[in-house]
């Protein structure tokens, strides 16, 4: 064998031995490319990991980096690598995946690093990314990453308006800084404008958890939800009086542009931010397209009752002037008069406030079907007073509601009214809806009231109080635990010792008693009365106005509920209570409905069965009353975009 061969013959054993080592070592490793078997939660976990969710980038922007070697440069140099993945977009070699990873890595390093200038190309990014110029580019809403980018949007936007200190949002236009640029943001200083109040103190409320309240409804849509104080500007109108001193009002704060895509190549940027009041609007119009705004309801609820004195309110409501706190009776609502819609009328009870149907009032007004045909107002007096007196209150409130909304009747709505009352207040609501004749008079004088020598002053009081016909604007009522018989809680004996030491009569009452009491000879006095009756002694089982007004009908054409809570699961129900009323003082023949709610105690109106059951009654009035809303003004379709 010649050199040559020999040569060739030691090359092919050397190549032979080397792929045999290969192979043994093969044999002892995993394969470089498999799979191994994890559970459904790694899976999930692995598949909506984000940059809100756990502060490190999503597979889906992980994926993007590696696409173009930046993995490394966004660790060591962050900056760096969104300018250059920026260039990728800008250029046009990126689509969808690459924009989106802008807008999660930009929120990111922004939310890490406290910069808002990335913060605003965050949210400038993202918004590219929901709305581009091609609607056929825009992602589809199955696609995890548009629920994410709207969540970015909001967050990097609440981070660049924030005020100093970080509780509100600065609301001005003018040039806000990029990280790549500026955007010129327009905004419309009449935003701030709701009805003759202005907005104010305008708080975002995605960085606030709740307590007390059994649900928190979101409204997922686009912006930043928000709850803004009000401050009247000037006398306002009748309508708008009608809003509470303290309420806030549920809102979203948008910042949008015009052809972003295109936008995004240039260091010069136009937008503008818009302020939306739930009250208003839900939904906004982008690029002819209906979308819904992020709105939260009940933080807003939480965040008014919070700063209100409700609570505190509650025992000068009861006891009147004794505390020193003068507690005007009102009628109240959280936003303006709302012309087709029908007002549902909240009454509330003894030693309560409004506050206590902040439960009811929350899962109502997040049902579509319900805050769409409903207003909803609320009745606020000092429930110590004798029930006759607090109940012409309520009557000529709503009087004075109707007669200064719609003077010329044109509010078909108005005339469909619906008055819920708990407890005291559900008397309250009974005598909307009755004709009593001269049967509460009756009750304290054997003198006929014609032959009754008064001031003008007084006798008018009295004829309000004691003579009662049936509101014709109100054509339902609900009473939820209502002692129509009266309570034993009541009639203790040693509770109205204590309130007749404590609690205070208004005024004009005790000008009428001063009056009727004028005459010294006692057998020619108009009353036996010694002093006006709190209303403590008027839910005294044994009292004469109890028992009368439990006699008296309701007026025909009036539809009535009862709901009535009862402690316990088990016993005979004509034996149960609630803790404070009998079920037989709560039950009144000639209802159209009654709905026991068992286990339950006498503060019921948080109680998802109570709540069901008002929503019932409610959606049977829509039906049985329709109406027509008219659709609210979108402002988008007012205003031009800026380009």
């Amino acid at each position: 064998m010649g050199r040559g061969a020999r040569g060739a013959s030691r090359l092919c054993g050397w190549r032979v031995g080397a792929l045999l080592m290969m192979a043994t070592v093969a044999g002892g490793c995993t394969a470089p490319v498999g799979v191994h078997r994890i559970s459904v939660r790694e899976e999930h976990e692995e598949l909506t990991r984000n940059a809100l969710t756990t502060q490190e980038p999503s597979d889906q922007a992980e994926i993007v980096l590696r696409r173009y070697n930046l993995v490394d440069l966004y660790a060591n140099d962050p900056q760096l690598a969104l300018s250059r993945l920026r260039e990728v977009v800008v250029s046009g070699r990126g689509d969808n995946d690459e924009l989106y990873a802008l807008a999660e890595l930009s929120y990111l390093y922004a939310a890490k690093s406290g910069s808002k200038p990335y913060a605003m190309s965050a949210a400038v990014y993202a918004y590219a990314y929901l709305f581009p110029d091609d609607t056929e580019q825009r992602p589809e809403g199955i696609d995890p990453r548009y629920r994410w980018a709207c969540d970015m949007y909001a967050e990097a936007l609440t981070q660049a308006l924030q005020e100093p200190g970080g509780r509100t949002l600065r609301l001005q236009g003018g040039p806000y800084e990029l990280s790549f640029g500026t955007i010129e943001l327009d905004f419309d200083e009449h935003d701030l404008i709701w009805g003759s109040r202005q907005l104010t103190d305008i708080v975002p409320v995605a960085g606030y958890s709740i307590y007390g309240l059994r649900n928190r409804y979101r409204q997922p849509g686009i912006g930043i939800p928000l709850a803004a104080e009000t401050r009247p500007i000037g006398a306002g109108t009748p309508a708008d009086q009608l809003v509470e001193d303290k309420v806030r009002v549920p809102g979203t704060v948008v910042m949008r542009m015009f052809h972003p895509r295109q936008q995004i190549a240039e260091t010069t940027l136009h937008g503008r931010i818009d302020l939306y009041a739930a009250t208003e609007q839900d939904q906004v119009k982008i690029d002819h397209t209906e979308v819904p705004l992020e709105i939260d309801r009940s933080a807003t609820v939480a965040i008014t009752l919070a700063e209100s004195q409700f609570w505190n309110q509650e025992l000068a409501s009861f006891l009147g002037s004794a505390t020193g706190i003068k507690r005007q009776s009102r009628l109240v609502a959280s936003e303006p008069y709302r012309p087709g819609r029908i007002p549902v009328v909240f009454v509330h009870g003894t030693n309560s406030s409004n506050g206590r149907w902040a439960d009811m009032v929350n899962d109502l007004q997040n049902d579509p079907r319900i805050r769409q045909r409903f207003q909803f107002w609320f009745f606020t007096y000092d429930s110590g007073n004798p029930i006759a007196y607090s109940a012409m209150l309520l009557r000529r409130a709503l009087r004075q509601a109707v007669t200064s909304f719609d003077p010329t009747g044109r509010d078909a709505c108005l005339q469909e009214m619906v008055v819920i009352g708990h407890s005291q207040g559900g008397l309250l609501t009974k005598l909307t809806v009755v004709d009593t004749g001269s049967q509460l008079w009756e009750n304290v004088s054997e003198m006929p009231f014609d032959e009754v020598r008064l001031s003008d002053q007084s006798r008018a009081l009295l004829q309000e109080i004691l003579f009662v016909k049936p509101l014709p604007f109100v054509t339902r009522v609900i009473f939820i635990a209502t002692p129509h018989r009266g309570s034993y809680l009541a009639s203790s004996q040693l509770l109205l010792r204590v309130a007749e030491k404590l609690i205070s009569m208004p005024r004009e009452i005790t000008a009428v008693g001063t009056d009727m009491l004028a005459v010294r000879d006692p057998t020619k006095r108009i009353v036996s009365l010694e002093r006006f009756p709190t209303s403590l002694d008027n839910m005294s089982p044994g009292n004469p106005f109890i028992k009368t007004l439990a006699g008296i009908p309701i007026a025909p054409g009036v539809a009535a509920h009862s709901i009535i809570p009862v402690e316990g699961e088990e016993g005979p129900l004509e034996e149960g209570v609630d803790g404070v009323v009998a079920y037989s003082s709560a039950h009144i023949d000639g209802v159209e409905s009654e709905r026991v709610v068992r286990p339950s105690y006498h503060s019921t109106q948080s109680n998802p069965e109570t709540v069901d059951e008002v929503r019932r009654i409610l959606l049977e009035q829509a039906e049985v009353h329709p109406c027509a809303v008219a659709p609210a003004a979108d402002k988008s379709t007012l205003q031009p975009h800026r380009q």
